[in-house]
């Protein structure tokens, strides 16, 4: 649900939601401050446990958006790797399937660069990924006429090795993309954020000590963390995105003359 909308939108349900709960209890408090005192110390601590669970959620749902954040960066990085060597090495293969290799490899390389751009679960995510196993399937079928025509040749072994690695790191790659955080643990960290702020409000607003700074910079500090995490979990989108700048680094180096020179025939 959360990962549909866009940056703006799930900003203002955040905020709306967290300050709502929170305006909420400072008006329930007001109203029961002027009824009776005897309920001062079950909502002082009642908000006070509520507020360690809820900080606890939070911690929890930050450590998983950021490993998830950190997976993806390491895969565009092994995939640049897995790329790089594979054009290094479809250098030392004969003709034809020399230059037809680097021409695809290079072509795949822009392909995984607008795979950064897209949406992870949308229809352009999955146009761009059949591309990418369409281009990967023609150079394996060249790699497997390598091998026919040299059999023995050392170039075409270490190539097809390392094109395997390319076209497994393109699934690794897709699926940190696709590895989000549970909807169900945003949805508790939301809600339970909501409710903790509530009845701080509340307990505040019944003693009736500095309810409106307190309160306001409390919801605002919590709603900017569950933000974050929120960006961290959206890997193409909002403020905190996963750099491709290993791919496009190595997509300036193909712009270069291949450095080695395949067997003659």
């Amino acid at each position: 649900m959360f990962f549909r909308l866009s940056s703006w939108q799930l900003a203002l349900a955040v905020f709306a939601v967290v300050f709502g709960a929170t305006l909420l209890g400072f008006a329930a408090g007001r109203y029961l401050g002027r009824r009776s005192d005897t309920r001062h110390e079950p909502f002082g601590v009642l908000q006070a446990a509520l507020l360690g669970l809820v900080a606890l959620i939070l911690a929890f749902g930050l450590s998983l958006a950021v490993g998830r954040y950190e997976s993806r960066r390491a895969a565009v990085v092994d995939q640049a790797n897995a790329i790089g060597t594979t054009y290094l090495r479809a250098q030392t293969l004969a003709e034809p399937e020399r230059s037809r290799s680097l021409a695809l490899l290079v072509r795949y390389t822009d392909t995984s660069i607008r795979l950064s751009h897209v949406t992870p679960g949308s229809a352009a995510q999955r146009s761009v990924i059949l591309e990418g196993d369409a281009q990967l399937r023609m150079l394996w079928g060249l790699a497997g006429q390598a091998l026919v025509t040299a059999p023995v040749a050392t170039a075409p072994r270490l190539y097809v090795d390392s094109l395997n690695n390319t076209i497994d790191m393109q699934t690794v790659r897709v699926s940190a993309l696709n590895n989000r955080v549970p909807g169900a643990v945003l949805g508790i960290e939301v809600g339970g954020a909501a409710v903790a702020l509530g009845l701080l409000a509340l307990y505040l607003a019944i003693l009736g000590r500095g309810v409106v700074i307190t309160v306001l910079l409390a919801a605002g500090l919590v709603s900017l963390l569950l933000l974050v995490t929120f960006d961290l979990d959206r890997p193409t989108r909002g403020l905190i995105t996963i750099p491709d700048t290993p791919l496009t680094s190595l997509r300036v180096s193909m712009a270069l003359p291949p450095a080695a020179t395949g067997p003659s025939r």
